[in-house]
């Protein structure tokens, strides 16, 4: 039985660490998985995303933007989670639209009718069966994004990270916005240590799959 779970959040959220965590707990449980993430997660979307987040691309306008994470998000659909789904794996992927709606609609103030338009045909229809959102306070995130970046040599990937604080608390606000909209999300509280994060993760993971598994 196939699964499209997503993991969303601010950066330094822990997003990526506890998706691994969460791979791993599904294989032991029985599961074959896939692991990818946006923007990325095949040759043409890798390229793309290589784009988005360099630093050098300060000036990217908010359009062009958009329109690069949805095009490295159709490739994506299309080469990597869809193939996957039909062979009846589940697909972990360390974020998906939802994030074009929150870092380009409540970040950029692009309007939110074009965004969902744009977001569908990128998407093909394609939507999370469950959405992970990782809460964290903006300002620690952020000091552990930048840390990261410096330690595992990731400057390249670090444009987002050179945003004002009131952008970061925007995408923060509309996460929690549009998870209180959307049935499929649950709230991480992602403060505390890895462990006990990843409990709270498995925990509602395991419902999850108890509740479709009996459906």
């Amino acid at each position: 039985m196939s699964f499209f779970i997503t993991f969303e959040g601010i950066e330094g959220s822990g997003k990526t660490t506890q998706l691994r965590h969460l791979h791993k707990h599904l294989q032991d449980l029985g599961y074959q998985t896939v692991v990818t993430r946006e923007p990325g997660g095949c040759s043409i979307s890798d390229t793309i995303r290589a784009l988005l987040l360099d630093p050098e691309s300060i000036n990217m306008a908010s359009r062009t933007e958009l329109l690069l994470y949805s095009a490295a998000r159709a490739q994506h659909v299309d080469e990597c989670i869809k193939p996957a789904l039909k062979e009846g794996k589940v697909v972990l992927c360390d974020r998906f639209a939802d994030a074009t709606t929150v870092y380009q609609g409540a970040g950029r103030g692009i309007d939110m009718r074009q965004l969902e338009a744009i977001n569908n045909f990128a998407t093909n229809g394609l939507t999370p069966d469950l959405s992970l959102l990782l809460d964290y306070p903006v300002e620690e995130g952020l000091q552990r994004a930048r840390s990261r970046n410096s330690s595992e040599s990731m400057e390249a990937e670090g444009r987002f990270e050179l945003e004002a604080l009131t952008f970061h608390r925007r995408i923060r606000e509309g996460y929690l916005e549009l998870a209180n909209k959307e049935e499929r999300f649950h709230v991480i509280d992602a403060l505390g240590d890895v462990v006990n994060v990843s409990k709270r993760i498995t925990a509602v993971v395991d419902r999850f799959l108890a509740i479709r598994s009996s459906a």
